[in-house]
């Protein structure tokens, strides 16, 4: 099938040089919070200093060995993993549950290994694809896409900007200053397109640096971490350290997890394609959720959560037109070098949230708009307005859900509502197959006549 590439400047197989891959992938690097949800588990685990950053460090290593396995091996397209947030809350359930940090951490990461080896075993039997074909046609693909970046949008403003440390008057000084410049780059690669390799493709990292300037000159860089940092260590707390054991309800748990991570995924390649103008094929399907289960498994032999795909990065392309496979390999370099070199993991970790904020609350538009741009482009029906509204409303609902609400639920139950884009996902699949089933019976039997 060919493949169009409209919107892009470099298509995912297109020859770019070492350099510039190496500061695309950066940029990627930048642009994601990959940080984040180690973080937040180690809060959640009340973590001692050293075991935090060590799970900081064996996230970017588990999310660079990921990343350049999916994009080199198995999925074959720009992807990029990273830690999901979905988790978090089981996990440190498992944990606490089955005597703290020294103890529970084996019960977790035997749960992570089963549920990574199930995924492996979904993709080798070749039954992915079929669940995709028979569930997740046009329609449901591009409204979960939609739903991906509508879910995203309350995160980059509430968690990064209003509800982020510091002032809130200076958190959005930082973050639409963030904004505003690049939007100013794209602008300069718009009017003057001999720039465009420099303004469009090097947009977000221009953004973050002077994001990163402006909150140094506010006194909001905080360069003591990175200055106490070590310059290099070896990653600490991996399943050597902890062990793995096995709990069937620790495992029952995160196999539902799995599931949950696996639609979220699903959204993800779909956005991916829809930005690279590429039409995911039945191996690739098979393949990529192989891949998901291997970057999984070795995420919880390395002792950490598992790593998915990462949406945002759909986003990332579509505002630099970059979709080299190159700058994800490159991105998984400099990942995998986070993981080792902890003064530049400390230098990430520092960059006030309203500065990614900026940035961030950008590019989930760009995500939701390229899922309306899917659905736009098919043929309309009568139930459509249901299949892609509902999820949409669920999605918001879920969104600004009270957490009292969640937390009065069904364990099983919370996860799900935890994961906009996992339900709005199984609504849009179940909406499409109850009301559309006539639809599809007549175009089957006009098309035997």
């Amino acid at each position: 099938m060919e493949e169009k590439r409209s919107n892009l400047i470099i298509g995912p197989d297109d020859k770019i040089g070492n350099v510039e891959a190496g500061l695309l992938g950066l940029q990627h690097v930048l642009a994601m919070d990959v940080y984040v949800p180690p973080v937040i588990l180690a809060m959640m685990l009340a973590m001692s200093v050293g075991d935090k950053m060590g799970l900081l460090q064996v996230t970017f290593l588990a999310a660079g060995i990921g990343t350049i396995i999916q994009t080199a091996i198995f999925m074959k397209m720009p992807v990029s993993q990273g830690p999901s947030f979905v988790p978090l809350t089981a996990a440190a359930g498992v944990v606490l549950a089955n005597g703290g940090v020294q103890n529970g951490m084996a019960t977790l990461l035997g749960a992570l290994v089963v549920g990574a080896i199930l995924l492996m075993l979904l993709g080798v039997s070749g039954a992915f694809y079929k669940i995709i074909n028979t569930l997740v046609p046009a329609i449901v693909g591009g409204t979960i896409i939609t739903c991906v970046g509508l879910s995203l949008i309350p995160t980059a403003l509430n968690s990064n900007i209003f509800q982020a440390a510091g002032n809130i008057n200076q958190n959005m000084i930082l973050a639409g200053i963030t904004a505003l410049t690049l939007l100013v780059s794209i602008s300069i690669s718009i009017h003057f397109p001999n720039l465009q390799r420099i303004f469009r493709t090097g947009a977000i990292i221009i953004a973050l640096l002077v994001g990163t300037i402006v909150a140094t000159m506010m006194g909001r860089f905080d360069w003591n971490t990175v200055g106490n940092a070590a310059w290099f260590s070896l990653p600490q707390g991996t399943a050597l350290h902890y062990g793995i054991s096995f709990s069937p309800s620790a495992i029952l748990t995160f196999i539902i997890i799995y599931a949950i991570l696996t639609t979220e995924t699903t959204g993800t390649w779909f956005a991916m394609g829809a930005v690279t103008n590429h039409q995911i094929t039945n191996k690739q399907w098979n393949r990529g959720i192989i891949g998901e289960g291997v970057s999984c498994l070795i995420a919880a032999l390395l002792g950490t959560t598992p790593v998915t795909g990462y949406s945002t990065n759909a986003g990332i392309i579509s505002i630099t037109g970059i979709a080299s496979k190159r700058v994800f390999i490159s991105a998984g370099i400099w990942f995998i070098l986070l993981g080792f070199f902890t003064k530049i993991s400390a230098f990430l970790s520092a960059i006030p949230a309203p500065v990614i904020g900026g940035v961030f609350a950008i590019i989930c538009v760009t995500i939701m708009l390229n899922g309306l741009r899917v659905i736009r482009n098919l043929k309309e029906s009568e139930s459509d307005i249901y299949v892609i509204g509902v999820p949409i409303i669920l999605t918001l609902a879920l969104v600004l859900i009270p957490a009292a609400v969640v937390k009065e639920a069904p364990q099983m139950l919370q996860y799900l509502l935890g994961s906009p884009i996992a339900a709005a996902a199984v609504a849009a699949i179940i909406l499409n197959l109850v009301m559309t089933k006539r639809e599809r019976k007549q175009e089957l039997n006009t098309k035997k006549i």
